[in-house]
């Protein structure tokens, strides 16, 4: 299994969405659970937030390959997390 991380903002609507997705994901998709999720909020780690290349929020990598970057939905959170279990 794959480690994700995801860069957020705490004011980001975009963000406060995406991880509404992840707890959905979660409740539906016992696997999803196992998945180590790492939150980087830029505003407080702007060290680590600074070694990755992304200009928009929620922005997740799986084993530090950038997957998605931006607004992201219910499809693409799963996609995520797919990618992650995938070997």
């Amino acid at each position: 299994m794959k480690k994700v991380k995801m860069f957020v903002m705490a004011t980001c609507p975009y963000c406060k969405a995406a991880r509404g997705w992840m707890d959905e994901l979660y409740a539906q998709y016992p696997a999803y659970n196992n998945i180590e999720v790492e939150i980087i909020d830029e505003n407080l780690h702007s060290d680590i937030a600074d070694q990755h290349d992304y200009y928009y929020v929620p922005t997740y990598y799986v084993d530090d390959v950038k997957v998605h970057e931006g607004a992201a939905s219910y499809e693409i959170v799963k996609g995520v997390f797919d990618a992650a279990l995938a070997q």
